[in-house]
């Protein structure tokens, strides 16, 4: 949902993910822009069907893995020319073989971490007590959720387009 906040809206299911498919790329071409079309198992090209944009996670993957290889870099030469300067055997203070595994560690770490981060902020996860349009929606149903907040909606209207697109049954929700 755009906004984060609980809204009321009206819910169309489907049997049929092709179906739900057909549907959702119409709601966009209807006027729909905040719609979330609900499936059981990932469905092929169904976010390209409602529009949705490209996530912005692997930006901050990116940027957290090269925090984390200047990190370890600072951090291994800090302490190999720094703070603990022993020469060993000859070795350079700072040997750029010596400081691979760290600075590789690091980039994995902090990407890694940065990536599970962004991905429950740009969610909103947790999400506390979330609404049940539908039990099996979980297992073999399909839904499209069109918003209250949705600009020109009217809940006559949304449900009439939804069940003119195929939907087995409507639903008006309260809070989503």
């Amino acid at each position: 949902m755009a906004s984060g906040k609980k809204t009321g809206g009206v819910a169309g299911i489907w049997l049929d993910d092709h179906e739900l498919m057909v549907a959702a790329e119409k709601v966009r071409h209807a006027g729909y822009k905040h719609f979330d079309a609900i499936a059981p198992f990932p469905v092929h090209g169904l976010e390209e069907a409602c529009g949705v944009k490209r996530s912005s996670i692997p930006y901050v993957t990116f940027v957290a893995g090269c925090t984390g290889l200047a990190a370890g870099l600072a951090l291994t030469w800090w302490t190999s020319a720094i703070d603990w300067a022993l020469n060993v055997g000859g070795k350079p203070f700072v040997s750029g073989p010596a400081f691979v595994p760290i600075m590789f560690e690091l980039t994995i770490l902090f990407a890694a971490l940065a990536s599970v981060g962004a991905m429950f902020v740009f969610a909103r996860l947790p999400k506390i007590d979330p609404p049940i349009i539908d039990p099996d929606l979980t297992s073999h149903k399909f839904a499209i959720f069109i918003p209250e907040n949705e600009v020109n909606y009217d809940a006559g209207r949304a449900e009439q387009l939804l069940k003119s697109l195929g939907a087995v049954e409507t639903k008006r929700i309260s809070e989503y």
